[in-house]
């Protein structure tokens, strides 16, 4: 009876350390008789340190329905990287192995400013490969974010398995400006997002374009310009030069941001409208593209760079994106005649993957033609000939200094029938065709527009 006894509490011990140990793949929903309400929670760094509450949903809308959520108040006295943290050495979230079946972590947030959000997992003895930061993109709503922690190892043995989560709600190192409520709910842990880790097909072959018009880095469909490096020493990424279904291809991983240059061949790109560049990734959560002008002196820091970063949030994962990027929107670029540097930025920081293919600036407009080589003392926008005209008419214009120029055409309700122009030009006299092909007949308005230059005219199409 003994041996009977001794065996039925070793099964009920094998349960219960089983049921520990898949416990945090089960959701941590803060609900009665779920995972996270009943846990002691700690707060850090927070100045008092106000403690986590389990409250009723105060927005059960949207994606988040559910009845109870955990409320953290972030005080303006506290650090940026104020939070909250599990218990160590209990049953609350109990050791683990992360592995393929549980390193992708995703969280609901109800935030009312934008800042990172950032999750760390942390082993019995203390031990952390560092925290992932991924920003919320929503304010006054549930909002989903997801952390995939795949890249990430487990702690060696000497430091004990993980059993501790700890939460950042309101990571901004810009500091806070008030108290800020983040409320929080329904962390999962489950397989790694994406279909593969690696694209099996080639990025898209690039559409046809006039060499001409086309200043291209990294492709096969044009001749690529020299480029000193595709990884600075002040990088942080690994790159390594794949083939991807025979297609040579750049692969940037454990990417937080990485440094492309072309300083001693540094690009004029004024005559261009567009930056272009395929990426892939199976874990990005944010995608950012910053070009950066040396300016006239050649030299980096000599007071005269220009940058912008254009930001893309949620990107899809797991196939190839081409990113078509208007250089107007590079609004901070003012200078565009000494490009010497491209940089990369991924997030998840530091555990990001992302596969780089058809890196390449062009010329969208080709039918604009300089008609005069003297620099005129004035803008002007002249008027439009033939007038009535169909289905095509030419329209003339003089730019007395560089600059972003659009081209805009509009119905007498005031409404935009078509972008001839939007783009960076040169100073000069120029022309431009415009076809109404398929336009109604009628009146329509044209506005030039650069810099605080501003002008419109009329003009008739007569089918």
């Amino acid at each position: 009876m003994k041996n009977k006894i001794i065996y039925f509490l070793a099964i009920l011990f094998v349960i219960s350390i089983n049921g520990i140990v898949s416990g945090q793949n089960q959701p941590i929903d803060f609900e009665t008789g779920g995972f996270g309400a009943g846990w002691t929670w700690t707060v850090f760094e927070n100045d008092t340190n106000p403690p986590l509450e389990i409250i009723p949903n105060p927005d059960a809308s949207g994606i988040n329905t559910s009845a109870t959520v955990a409320k953290f108040t972030a005080l303006q006295a506290g650090n940026p990287w104020a939070g909250c943290e599990s218990l160590h050495g209990t049953t609350d979230l109990g050791p683990f192995v992360l592995d393929a079946t549980n390193s992708t972590i995703k969280i609901m947030v109800w935030k009312s400013v934008i800042s990172d959000v950032g999750i760390k997992l942390v082993s019995a003895n203390g031990w952390s490969q560092g925290e992932i930061k991924v920003p919320n993109t929503l304010v006054n709503q549930w909002e989903e974010l997801t952390f995939n922690f795949a890249g990430f190892l487990n702690p060696p043995p000497s430091e004990g398995q993980l059993d501790q989560i700890v939460i950042f709600p309101d990571f901004d190192l810009s500091g806070r400006t008030q108290d800020n409520i983040i409320y929080f709910d329904n962390i999962t842990f489950s397989p790694s997002g994406g279909s593969s880790t690696d694209p099996t097909v080639a990025a898209p072959t690039p559409p046809v374009r006039d060499p001409a018009s086309v200043i291209s880095l990294f492709s096969e469909a044009y001749t690529n310009v020299p480029v000193d490096t595709w990884r600075t020493d002040w990088s942080s990424a690994i790159l390594t030069d794949v083939t991807i279904a025979g297609n040579p291809t750049k692969k940037y991983s454990q990417l937080d941001f990485v440094g492309i240059e072309t300083v001693a061949n540094q690009l004029n790109i004024t005559g261009m409208t567009h930056f272009y560049i395929d990426v892939w990734s199976p874990n990005f959560t944010f995608f950012g593209v910053k070009l950066v002008d040396f300016g006239p002196d050649g030299a980096f820091g000599g007071g005269d760079d220009t940058e912008h970063q254009v930001n893309f949030t949620s990107p899809v994962q797991s196939e190839w994106v081409s990113l078509d990027i208007p250089l107007s929107e590079f609004t901070g670029l003012t200078g565009r005649q000494n490009i010497a540097q491209y940089i990369l930025v991924g997030q998840p920081t530091g555990s990001t993957t992302v596969y780089v293919d058809n890196v390449y600036f062009y010329n969208f407009t080709t039918d604009v033609k300089e008609i005069s080589g003297v620099v005129p003392s004035d803008f002007t926008l002249e008027q439009n000939y033939p007038n009535p005209f169909n289905p095509s008419t030419k329209i003339s214009f003089s730019l007395p200094e560089a600059g972003n120029v659009t081209l805009k055409v509009y119905n007498l309700l005031g409404q935009e029938v078509a972008t001839v122009l939007n783009q960076f030009m040169n100073s000069g006299r120029f022309e431009v065709n415009f076809d109404a092909s398929e336009l109604p007949s009628g009146i329509y308005t044209y506005s030039l527009s650069s810099g605080n230059f501003n002008s419109v005219k009329k003009m008739m199409l007569i089918k």
